[in-house]
């Protein structure tokens, strides 16, 4: 088969270490991707029967909420610390330097917004008379922060990703299936997420420091400078991309109801896994190796992005048109009944899913060769275009309205990114 063939001459171009390496970790990430979306398999219908559509659909809300601070504690700095980090991971002097500074700024990241969240629930009615949804998922920002996935990225030990992640994820379902038994009881969604959170994040500082032998110290302006500095476009990029992505579901909140947000929010949840499973495990593992190799041989680290991404596009064709035909049956599993909301988001989102594969290993291999300022353009004026759209869409077709945007921007950015990469040649 022309596919199989093509698997084995990419697999053959890298070297024996090489594949070694980005074959066990993303073993390591698909392990944690398979059980992370196993779990919502069991936990999200039943969350969605128990709870109801509309508190489903309020915790769904304040999830998108406080993404937003997920994405400025991070700062980009899971792709610009981990390229650091795996460059120079064999420089403990470097890598201890570098952990204290990104964690400096991330701390300082979660503490202007827990400020910023609190003004928001106190001055803004909508979010004030549910408050304590979002004071409780904010626990999601704080361990988010201190976890320090890009460390692990950096230095290719995904193993540790994986396991933390999985006891977090057992943890959660243990005790929502345990404590929530009806519609009263959706505070403790947010509070058992965010006690998990916590956690891993604190058990994953604990292996940095006990593992690897790292170091906290104060950094002094320049260091600090230098990881704010190096993740800025990425940053830029992260927050324009998820200006059109999370902020999907938190306009729909404003603009509709708790119900509408919960039925599109389900038809997310299972586009997400469509996109991201196995496609994610093997992006993040070949990105740290992809950027060793770019720096020893440019046409190499090329042509094994290229040929990855062909690889992609035909198993995209080959599985999203069964998702498409079976959308009816898998809502229903989720949800206990065919929502014909859920059902038409999805089949919609799905076309959007081929568009995001379509372009994965080729918006990565931007990062790869250090064109962050082209990454990030292209996803600003993706951004610029797609709010205003989305807004648009939303108020005039409710959730339909949602899915057709994103169709729309994720066709732009394939559309732009093949002609910027297909320019870049190396000699």
């Amino acid at each position: 088969m022309p596919l199989i063939k093509l698997i084995k001459k990419t697999y053959k171009m890298a070297h024996p270490r090489e594949r070694k390496t980005v074959i066990h970790n993303a073993a390591a990430l698909s392990t944690l991707q398979l059980v992370t979306y196993l779990l919502p398999v069991i936990i999200v219908p039943y969350l969605f029967r128990v709870l109801g559509p509309a508190k489903f659909g309020l915790i769904a809300f304040a999830q998108a909420f406080v993404q937003y601070f997920i994405i400025l504690t991070d700062y980009g700095f899971s792709i610009s610390a981990t390229k650091e980090i795996s460059l120079y991971r064999h420089e403990h002097a470097r890598v201890s330097t570098a952990f204290s500074s990104v964690m400096m700024v991330k701390i300082v990241l979660a503490f202007l917004s827990l400020l910023v969240l609190g003004s928001i629930v106190y001055f803004v009615p909508k979010f004030r008379q549910d408050w304590p949804v979002y004071i409780l998922s904010f626990g999601a920002v704080a361990g988010s922060t201190i976890f320090p996935v890009w460390f692990f990225q950096g230095t290719e030990k995904m193993k540790y990703i994986t396991n933390l992640n999985i006891i977090g994820g057992v943890l959660v379902a243990g005790f929502i299936f345990l404590l929530v038994k009806g519609p009263q009881d959706y505070l403790l969604v947010p509070l058992i997420s965010s006690c998990a959170f916590l956690t891993t994040g604190l058990l994953g500082q604990y292996i940095v420091f006990s593992r690897f032998g790292v170091s906290f110290k104060l950094q002094g302006y320049k260091n600090v400078r230098q990881q704010l500095k190096a993740g800025w476009d990425i940053f830029i990029s992260i927050a324009a991309i998820n200006a059109y992505t999370s902020t999907r579901i938190f306009i729909l909140g404003l603009l509709t109801n708790n119900i509408t947000t919960g039925f599109y929010s389900i038809a997310e949840k299972i586009a997400n896994a469509a996109q991201t499973f196995p496609l994610d495990s093997f992006s993040r593992a070949l990105f740290p190796r992809l950027s060793k190799i770019f720096q020893q041989n440019k046409p190499k680290a090329l042509k094994i992005m290229q040929r990855m991404q062909l690889i992609t596009v035909i198993i995209a064709l080959l599985c999203l048109p069964f998702v498409f035909v079976f959308a009816d049956l898998i809502v229903k599993l989720v949800c206990g009944a065919a929502y014909r909301e859920a059902v038409l988001s999805l089949r919609i989102l799905l076309v959007s899913v081929f568009f995001i594969s379509a372009n994965a290993f080729r918006v990565q291999f931007l990062l790869v060769c250090g064109k962050t300022y082209i990454y990030s353009r292209i996803h600003v004026i993706m951004a610029m275009v797609g709010l205003p759209l989305i807004f648009l869409l939303i108020s005039s077709f409710s959730y339909t309205g949602a899915a057709v945007a994103t169709v729309v921007i994720e066709a732009g950015i394939f559309t732009i990114t093949y002609f910027t990469v297909k320019k870049i040649t190396f000699s």
